[in-house]
């Protein structure tokens, strides 16, 4: 079907002059452009000057030189014979190439070109010229990269010819299967270009933004890319890039809301060419790669630009940006919609479990969140891998459009190079095949026909495993989960995993080890950083500068890092409360840190040394823990997330409390300060016994069935000797943990519970319902189930009190209400 004209002789629109209702007319990058243009110049966002050659200017061009009748005659034959794709692509853009402009649209695009120049100031001003397909930037439907761009183009016959190009590329292979993979017909959809002010050139950096989480869908952040030099290398997956995740709701209200911040490698710097010539890579510098591309005032400008534009659309966004050498300006360059997660059913959460403890090979970057086997095939061309088959894991070092036939064959894609807004993470993303973009040697680690599993499913790394591994799918249905009152909270480690869970309705973060991020992060003990001059081993000397390179002090480097980790756990749920865990590894896990042994002295029973509330005050501890407190206050008050709750760990005595909330004090957390809550760790049968005296001192407790357990019953909960006397349902242990909520709750304090023992046994999940517990925090994997073990106790509890008035009957949610009689009986 052919566009009928609906301007006759009217070809050139300027950007301000369209709006996402003329997407029929100059397609959808023109008309994202136009409507942000009109709409967001106003709110300081800088967008470079343009104008769209129209759709009907594409459809006059083939009328005038009777070309349609020639593409149809050539699609028909294209129908019965899909072999020849290729050539007949090849085909129909020689003959758009090689036909002449009609004089009425050359001249309309010559005088756009020249009134552009009087608009930007300077004769022949350097365009970008850009195809705008009428079907792209759709929702499901990226259409990315399918058709061309051309930078620095510099005067109006080299416009002429862009534009022309422009035209032929919507006839390219990679195009047109696209479209018939879609159900487009290859004549419903017309092609306007756009020609804008080429701004950043040369550009001293440039990026993408989304305003949500790419890989999880997660709304509340916006994750901002950047590289040196033009953004096309970011964008085709030629570089890593650096990257920045901004808490949106934080923007304008707390003065660092970045959660955290990643160096890419940043291998090349694609640089501008001469007059009229394209741009080309060069190497960086060592300087370059090490250093962050963008100041955090920049992060938070584009932040606030793509929550603007998302705010005014209404739909998760993405945006590309350029940073201009000499002013220092930054200007949006395109928008557009996200297209992957607006399509997914929102009540269906999908996850899956690797099994075991498998080797990694390679880690990158995740892209989706599944799990799939294949054998490897490295490809170093697209075009000489007519025999890849479907299945295969497709290793490159990058992707372009040309290798989109490969991918829809892929289960999954590997790369050397590229970030999550590369080519080969948007094409796989809206393919729904997983990815691992930029590890950094994927063709060179892996061999053609070795059999790998690919992860994305364990958080923002992606893993590519040797051989086949052995993994769980689940589904869970959120729609289908009954309502509790008793909360139900969720236990998370590492951060790289938190925004995995978000759609999750639990009621916060019930437990975050602050250990698992020191471990697995930081890796450095934090007094061989305070104390670097003692340090005395060199290897170690030299690996923590290597991992410190970059910041202002040791010190700071704990506080960043530790804040970020704990950052990116709390803005998952916010304002759902967060509780924090402060640091409880054991001494013999301090020691496996760098430069640990150092600063660790060896104990026989470390399960019950020198751990958690006894090493804040210590003199041998005291500045690491003013670290761990530092970044608290950071997290609360430098990126806004107040609603972090921090616990104590395994504190012995009432006494011992005391000197610790002092600590604290002095490090400018006060229990009650800007709303700061402080949590007790009730573990010990210490803790229970003294509840009453706990609790004044503590806003709430949260038991620890392990360790509880481990020294109600006399039991090392290592030991596998003695396994099958480690259970929390002895009548001792429970009798501990009743008295523990009775108490507490009879003294104001919360209770919840962080134990293992809810996921592993209903039973236990229904005695905490019995006794009025506040929350349970169970691992993400068992939630669904807890949560309906929980369901079931408290209907069975509510029947048991209608049918009599001695037993008790529950809370409501968050009620910190004290237990009536009658609830004191196992069953």
């Amino acid at each position: 079907m052919v566009t009928v004209l609906s301007q006759p002789g009217r070809f050139v629109r300027w950007f301000s002059e369209v709006t996402l209702c003329d997407l029929p007319l100059v397609g959808g990058k023109n008309a994202s452009l136009g409507e942000a243009t009109a709409a967001l110049a106003p709110t300081g966002i800088r967008i470079p000057e343009g104008f769209a050659v129209t759709a009907d200017a594409y459809w006059h061009f083939l009328k005038d030189n009777d070309l349609l009748p020639r593409i149809e005659a050539r699609l028909g034959v294209l129908s019965h014979e899909p072999g020849l794709l290729s050539p007949t692509a090849r085909s129909i853009r020689s003959i758009i190439t090689g036909a002449p402009f009609p004089e009425d649209l050359a001249a309309e695009i010559r005088s756009g070109y020249h009134e552009l120049a009087s608009r930007v100031g300077g004769e022949d001003p350097p365009v970008a010229v850009r195809s705008s397909a009428t079907a792209e930037d759709l929702p499901g439907a990226s259409f990315a990269g399918q058709q061309e761009s051309y930078l620095n183009v510099v005067g109006d016959e080299a416009v002429l010819a862009a534009v022309r190009r422009c035209f032929a590329s919507l006839f390219t292979e990679r195009a047109m299967s696209y479209r018939e993979a879609h159900g487009f017909g290859h004549l419903d959809v017309g092609m306007s270009v756009g020609v804008q002010q080429l701004v950043a050139w040369p550009a001293s950096s440039a990026g993408v933004v989304f305003s949500i989480d790419t890989e999880t869908g997660f709304p509340n952040v916006a994750i901002v890319t950047a590289a040196w030099g033009l953004g096309e290398a970011v964008v085709k997956g030629e570089v890593s890039p650096d990257e920045y995740i901004v808490f949106k709701p934080s923007l304008g209200r707390a003065p660092q809301p970045i959660l955290r911040r990643t160096c890419g490698a940043k291998q090349i710097r694609l640089v501008g060419g001469g007059h009229g010539k394209p741009p080309h890579p060069v190497q960086t510098t060592d300087e370059e790669r090490q250093a962050f591309v963008l100041e955090d005032r920049e992060v938070l400008e584009l932040a606030r630009w793509v929550t603007l534009v998302e705010t005014h659309y209404r739909c998760p966004m993405e945006i590309e940006w350029a940073k201009d050498a000499k002013t220092g300006d930054l200007f949006l360059l395109q928008a557009r919609p996200e297209t992957v997660h607006a399509g997914r059913d929102a009540a269906v959460l999908r996850h899956f479990l690797v099994q075991g403890q498998p080797r990694p090979l390679l880690t990158g970057a995740a892209v989706g969140d599944s799990i799939v086997c294949g054998d490897v095939r490295v490809v170093r061309d697209a075009s000489t891998a007519s025999d890849f088959r479907d299945g295969d894991v497709l290793v490159a070092a990058a992707t372009s459009p040309d290798w989109v036939p490969l991918m829809r064959k892929a289960a999954a894609v590997v790369t050397d190079l590229g970030g999550r807004t590369s080519h080969a993470a948007i094409v796989s993303r809206e393919l729904g095949v997983p990815a691992v973009v930029g590890t950094g040697r994927g063709t060179l680690r892996l061999v053609d026909g070795e059999r790998v599993t690919v992860s994305c499913s364990q958080g923002s790394v992606g893993y590519v495993y040797e051989g086949e591994v052995k993994f769980e799918e689940r589904e869970i249905r959120l729609d289908e989960l009954p309502h509790t009152r008793t909360e139900i909270m969720m236990n998370i480690g590492l951060p790289e995993a938190a925004f995995r869970w978000w759609r999750l309705p639990v009621d916060g973060i019930g437990l975050a080890r602050m250990e698992f991020i020191i471990a697995n992060d930081i890796k450095v003990h934090p007094m061989a950083l305070v104390r670097f001059d003692d340090v005395r081993d060199e290897a170690t000397r030299a690996a923590i500068e290597k991992l410190t390179r970059g910041y202002a002090t040791k010190s700071e480097y704990f506080v960043d890092r530790l804040a970020q980790g704990i950052a990116v756990i709390a803005a998952s749920r916010f304002p759902g409360p967060a509780i924090v865990r402060t640091s409880d590894l054991k001494t013999n896990e301090y020691a496996e840190l760098l430069g640990g042994r150092q600063f660790e002295p060896e104990e026989e029973n470390p399960m019950l040394g020198w751990r958690g509330a006894s090493r804040y005050y210590d003199p041998n501890y005291r500045e690491g823990f003013a670290l761990e407190c530092a970044a608290i206050r950071r997290v609360r008050g430098d990126m806004g997330l107040t609603n972090v709750i921090v616990m104590i760990p395994f504190c012995r005595t009432v006494e011992e409390a005391d000197r610790v909330l002092s600590v604290m004090a002095e490090e400018g957390l006060v229990r009650g300060r800007d709303g700061l809550q402080i949590y007790l760790m009730c573990e010990l049968p210490s803790n229970v016994v003294r509840a009453a005296e706990f609790a004044r001192r503590f806003d709430g407790f949260s038991i620890g069935s392990n360790d509880l357990t481990q020294l109600v019953l006399g039991v090392d909960r290592d030991s596998a000797a003695l396994r099958k006397l480690f259970d929390e349902r002895d009548p001792a242990v429970k009798d501990m943990v009743r008295s523990a909520i009775s108490t507490a709750q009879a003294n104001g304090a919360k209770v919840g519970i962080c134990g293992q023992a809810p996921s592993d046994h209903p039973d236990f999940a229904a005695f905490l319902v019995e006794c009025g517990i506040d929350s349970i925090s169970v691992n993400p994997d068992s939630f669904a189930e807890v949560k309906r073990a929980v369901a079931a106790a408290e209907r069975k509890t509510q029947a048991a009190g209608s049918a009599d008035p001695g037993v008790r009957t529950l809370p409501g949610p968050g009620s910190e209400s004290s237990l009536t009689s009658g609830g004191g009986t196992d069953r």
